[in-house]
C-alpha cells in the first residue's frame, strides 16, 4: 500500500499495532454504550453505519449492542487492526485501506469518524469530510478534540501526530 501521508505510514505500522493493546476491553466498550446511547438518542432508523478509522471494531460493537439489526461497515489502514475487525464485520464489510482510497459504493444511515480526524494531515481534511459526506444518506457522527482555532500537539512524543481544530465547524461550513 502506497501512502499519501505520513500519519498514514506511522499507523498503519508498529505504531497502529500498539495502539490495539491500548485501546480494548470492557471498560472501553462501556465507555463508548454510554457515550452512543447520549449522542444518538434523537437519531431514528440507523439500520446501517461506516465508520472511518474504526481500528479493531470497539464503537462498531458498541453500537451493535444499541442497534442489533444494525449493518456495519469499517475502513482500517492497519492490517492488524483490519484483520480482527473482520472477525467482528466479516471480509466483506471491512476495507483495509486508507481513508483516502475508500470509494463509496453504498450510502448508509450513519457515517462516524472517532479519535481519527485529530490524526489526519489537515492539508487532507477536506477529501475525508467529503468521504463522510458522501458516504452517508441521514446522519454524520464527528467525535474529536475540539479547538476554535486549528493547532498542533505532541502525540505520545511524536510531532505531526495530532491536530485539534473545529472540524465539526468546518464539515458544516462545507456541506450546508
Amino acid at each position: 500500500m502506497s501512502y499519501k501521508t505520513e500519519q498514514e505510514k506511522f499507523w498503519a505500522g508498529e505504531f497502529g499495532d500498539d495502539y490495539i493493546g491500548r485501546n480494548k476491553g470492557d471498560e472501553l466498550l462501556a465507555s463508548n454504550l454510554n457515550f452512543f446511547s447520549k449522542a444518538l438518542n434523537s437519531a431514528s432508523n440507523l439500520d446501517s453505519v461506516i465508520e472511518f478509522g474504526a481500528n479493531i471494531g470497539m464503537n462498531l460493537k458498541a453500537l451493535k449492542l444499541l442497534y442489533p439489526h444494525q449493518e456495519q461497515f469499517g475502513i482500517e489502514i492497519n492490517e492488524k487492526a483490519a484483520t480482527e475487525l473482520c472477525r467482528h464485520l466479516g471480509e466483506k464489510n471491512v476495507f483495509n485501506s486508507s481513508i483516502f482510497d475508500f470509494k463509496v459504493e453504498k450510502k448508509v444511515s450513519l457515517s462516524l469518524i472517532k479519535g481519527v480526524l485529530i490524526h489526519i494531515n489537515p492539508e487532507m481534511l477536506p477529501n475525508v469530510y467529503e468521504a463522510l459526506y458522501n458516504a452517508s444518506n441521514k446522519y454524520i457522527l464527528i467525535c474529536e478534540y475540539y479547538n476554535p482555532t486549528p493547532v498542533e500537539i505532541s502525540y505520545r512524543g511524536h510531532a505531526e501526530r495530532l491536530f485539534k481544530r473545529d472540524f465539526c465547524g468546518e464539515l458544516m461550513e462545507t456541506y450546508s
